[in-house]
């Protein structure tokens, strides 16, 4: 199998490290297989990509798309370095509001797998990153919503002070008045 899965302290989010062919010519790398994500539980059909280009610091999110359109997303930054965040917004949930981080470079090939029911963002750390994400469901304005990047229930340790936001991500609602219709589904 060319890839190695890793679950993380929310179990539904995998770090992802694929397998790496080098040799005088360069290198070469599935990213994305889905025989082999399947085996491992991950059933997305993947719908539509995304490629980011942004500058140093530069943060993204905290982003996600309320239900029907909820999207799973299958993220790597391929050029600089980016610190990906994952929050737990699923109402009910044992982890609700707690976040998880880790880097994506160029240098670690490391991809994240978020489910549909996580809000997600990143911000950048390297001059500049080019992030590219497949997502399970198309982009839907009307389902489209987000958590402020600072919200102090959440405590997330960004590691810049001021970042550089959209106006949209500015205006964005905590996460205890963001609207959302996830719920906890214990197993």
């Amino acid at each position: 199998m060319p890839f190695n899965f890793k679950r993380l302290y929310f179990p539904e989010v995998v770090l992802i490290e694929p397998k790496i062919f080098e040799d005088n010519r360069g290198f070469f790398m599935e990213i994305y297989k889905y025989s082999d994500f399947s085996k491992f539980g991950i059933r997305e059909s993947f719908v539509q990509d995304n490629y980011s280009k942004s500058a140093k610091d530069v943060l993204r999110g905290l982003h996600y798309q309320k239900n029907p359109m909820a999207q799973g997303k299958l993220v790597r930054c391929f050029k600089g370095e980016i610190f990906d965040v994952v929050v737990d917004i699923r109402k009910d949930s044992p982890t609700y509001s707690q976040w998880i981080s880790i880097i994506l470079s160029e240098e670690n090939n490391l991809m994240l797998y978020i489910p549909p029911v996580f809000a997600h963002g990143f911000v950048v750390l390297s001059d500049y990153a080019e992030v590219v994400y497949k997502c399970s469901k198309e982009y839907s304005p009307d389902h489209e919503k987000g958590i402020i990047w600072n919200d102090p229930d959440i405590n997330i340790k960004w590691p810049v002070e001021n970042p550089i936001l959209s106006e949209k991500d500015k205006k964005r609602p905590p996460l205890k008045f963001a609207e959302n219709n996830f719920r906890y589904l214990p197993k």
